[in-house]
């Protein structure tokens, strides 16, 4: 009897010593899920609260850029935004149609864009009534609105003396963003709406962008 009870403890010694570092495995694999899974919903986190902030910016800048369009307006100067602004209003876009209403600042790079459509830079002057006056905007906040345009479709820009003038839409085009003749002097007052593209493009950036041409209305 003793012999017996002696050789079952040794098994069960043995089973324990053999189970244990199957057990340890196990722990250390749901622990790695765990850490995984966790991670991934902090990333998913970050990213649809980084989905919902760049929208955010861009209606906050334009509350704040309204107030500056008014001042100058009003004082017939250029008024920055903010103290620290590099940029400030130069344009007002308005589409009735789409319920576009939207200030425009000088320059088309990508801090300026985050709040507002830029003016790019080597365009047509607003004032001088003629050439091509060519704005830029990101296609999932300012200019997300390009998309729904269709020939026909009529369009204000008001310069910074207040004097507005109204467009028509011509077309609109999807080129290689090297295809640089969208911006070229034009002989007839034109507007040029540049956006990248496609819409729903999971990257920013890419190749391709979305143009859509007016002329002005005589």
């Amino acid at each position: 009897m003793r012999v017996l009870a002696f050789s079952r403890g040794i098994e069960a010694r043995r089973s324990h010593l053999l189970g244990a570092p199957a057990s340890r495995r196990l722990g250390r694999r749901q622990w790695l899920v765990s850490l995984v899974a966790r991670s991934l919903t902090v990333v998913g986190g970050l990213c649809f609260a980084w989905g919902l902030y760049l929208p955010a910016k861009a209606q906050v800048g334009q509350i704040l850029l309204r107030h500056a369009w008014r001042q100058t307006l009003e004082l017939g100067e250029i008024h920055r935004p903010w103290p620290w602004a590099d940029t400030w209003p130069v344009a007002r876009l308005q589409v009735p149609d789409l319920e576009i209403d939207q200030i425009v600042l000088v320059g088309a790079e990508g801090d300026s864009l985050a709040w507002a459509p830029g003016l790019i830079e080597g365009s047509a002057r607003l004032e001088a009534g003629d050439g091509n006056v060519a704005l830029a905007g990101h296609r999932d906040t300012h200019f997300g609105f390009l998309q729904h345009l269709a020939p026909g479709d009529e369009m204000t820009l008001v310069d910074p003396t207040g004097h507005g003038r109204a467009y028509r839409v011509e077309q609109a085009s999807v080129v290689d963003e090297t295809a640089l003749g969208v911006l070229a002097s034009t002989p007839q007052a034109t507007l040029t709406l540049v956006t990248c593209y496609p819409f729903d493009a999971i990257q920013p950036g890419g190749p391709l962008r979305y143009v859509v041409r007016a002329v002005a209305m005589l």
